[in-house]
């Protein structure tokens, strides 16, 4: 019991530091944040990874397309996969190169 007090009294004397912190150390830490992301670097590097993403994701479908899951799932073009789990596609029908792109947008 005594060891719950001590951890409830740490929480609150975390929060109340924290607090002291505050909106502005936030909002400067939300600023740095968009400057790394809007670095051309970044940018650079978010463009490759979404290239090769794609570049697997194609590779995939190919190779499974050639296999007899993929011809049960009609996977090359007009895909049935809707009733088997999409294939290629994440939850929201978005494909893996859209779901890699940077958004700096808050």
């Amino acid at each position: 019991m005594r060891g719950k007090l001590w951890f409830i009294g740490g929480l609150a004397a975390g929060f109340v530091l924290g607090a002291r912190a505050g909106r502005e150390t936030y909002d400067k830490l939300l600023v740095k944040g968009r400057q790394v992301l809007d670095h051309p670097t970044v940018q650079e590097a978010a463009g490759v990874a979404q290239a090769q993403a794609t570049r697997l994701y194609t590779e995939g479908r190919d190779k499974l397309s050639q296999t007899r899951l993929g011809e049960k799932l009609h996977v090359n073009g007009n895909s049935t996969a809707s009733t088997a789990g999409t294939a290629g596609t994440a939850a929201n029908g978005s494909s893996p190169a859209e779901l890699t792109s940077v958004d700096t947008r808050h």
